[in-house]
């Protein structure tokens, strides 16, 4: 297995961000999809649920990776939001991150909801579904309550066959 990549390395490896940057788009949510995707084996690989993250600037640029981590680091909030919220924020050197757009493979549950929107992010991207737990749209919509005072905007559904599968797959294989 590969080291893992440090924050600095992979935001320089990222920097290479285009002025075009936007989260509206089909082609640049997919994309950020399959980068999540990709996290998410690793999350796999370590025994945990398959859930991966990225958070970007409003530039582009990659502020942050996260995977599950509930099982490697025995953490009850080691969700991949919450880890890529993280690094975020370490690299900006700020908790306020409203230039950014958050992409995660499952749809957030209400803990990492709220640390999205406590931390301003402005684009919620997301793959599959949570009908037991989701809480950007499925059981509650944290991401769009009214009566909060930060509300994120949501592209739901993207890569949703792929993100559906990858979950299926996991927890087809702990039933055997």
């Amino acid at each position: 297995m590969p080291a893992p990549e440090t924050p600095e390395a992979r935001h320089d490896a990222d920097s290479g961000a285009s002025d075009a940057f936007d989260p509206r788009s089909a082609a640049t949510q997919r994309t950020l999809i399959g980068r999540c995707l990709e996290l998410a084996a690793r999350a796999e690989d370590d025994g945990d649920v398959p859930v991966g993250a990225v958070v970007v600037a409003g530039d582009g640029t990659v502020l942050g990776t996260g995977s599950n981590t509930r099982e490697r680091d025995v953490d009850p909030a080691g969700h991949a939001e919450i880890n890529a919220l993280r690094e975020a924020a370490a690299v900006r050197g700020s908790w306020q991150l409203a230039d950014c757009t958050l992409a995660v493979t499952l749809e957030p549950c209400p803990m990492c909801a709220g640390a999205i929107v406590l931390s301003r992010i402005r684009t919620v991207i997301f793959g599959a579904w949570d009908e037991k737990a989701g809480a950007s749209g499925s059981v509650f919509d944290i991401l769009r309550e009214p009566r909060l005072n930060h509300w994120v905007e949501v592209h739901p559904g993207v890569r949703e066959p792929e993100c559906a599968a990858q979950l299926r797959s996991f927890f087809a294989d702990r039933l055997r």
